[in-house]
């Protein structure tokens, strides 16, 4: 279906009701859009609606109500609270710890097991348990990903200027042109393999500045596993995402 252009309209924000859930959003129009699109932000916080120039407002209404079902059994698949509690649970490296707080002012938050399952003890006040945990992944995901970019870098003879960590939420990772690499700090949530192969992406962007066939051609050579991690990441991602560290 074509759409009859017209001036654009400024971006509208409501709030949209889903099963019992207030989520934000956005409604802007596009000149180079030929259809109604929807997408659920990153963690499910929040909606981000497109439409054509010239879309009547009573068929953005009907493509709303036609997605309600479909926006409330993913915002379903995310977690509903962020877990990070006395006794929740947070994944680390694709493996599920339980989180222990240790009652103790200082001390540094670390892996263990008790009785044989893994477990982050955490020390601190109750209330800085969101902070401290954020601290302890951005810690571990800089170990990994400075170790698999350089060694990925090696493989490609390529040199990477700097490494940083983001808590970005439209991409996981980036590489700019000078060879400065940043990745999403949440992704050390994830399967090693999953964090390899993001490790293994920015890197191939040192040599292919796009997503073109050569691109993902030395992205599964340096990472066989790409196609399963960025399916990995499709599914899950989000809920890595929605995680409230704050």
């Amino acid at each position: 279906m074509f759409f009859r252009r017209s001036k654009p309209v400024e971006p509208q924000q409501r709030t949209v009701s889903v099963a019992g859930r207030a989520i934000p959003l956005t409604i802007r129009s596009d000149r180079r859009a030929t259809r109604l699109t929807l997408r659920i932000e990153p963690g499910g916080r929040a909606l981000k609606m497109t439409v054509p120039l010239g879309v009547p407002i009573r068929d953005v209404e009907d493509f709303l109500e036609r997605h309600h079902g479909w926006i409330a059994t993913r915002l379903s698949k995310l977690p509903s609270e962020g877990g990070l509690r006395e006794g929740g649970q947070m994944m680390l490296r694709g493996v599920s710890h339980r989180i222990v707080l240790t009652g103790k002012l200082r001390g540094l938050t670390e892996k263990s097991q008790i009785d044989g399952d893994p477990v982050l003890l955490v020390s601190g006040e109750p209330q800085h348990l969101g902070r401290r945990l954020s601290d302890f992944l951005k810690k571990e995901a800089r170990r990994d990903l400075e170790e698999l970019a350089r060694y990925h870098a090696r493989i490609s003879g390529k040199r990477i200027a700097s490494i940083s960590m983001k808590d970005t939420k439209s991409r996981w990772g980036s590489c700019s042109h000078d060879g400065n690499l940043s990745f999403s700090w949440r992704i050390v949530m994830a399967p090693p393999s999953v964090i390899d192969y993001l490790a293994a992406h920015e890197v191939a962007h040192l040599t292919e500045m796009n997503h073109g066939p050569r691109f993902w051609a030395l992205c599964e050579k340096l990472c066989p596993g790409t196609s399963e991690a960025k399916a990995w990441l499709k599914r899950h991602g989000s809920a890595l995402h929605a995680i409230d560290f704050s």
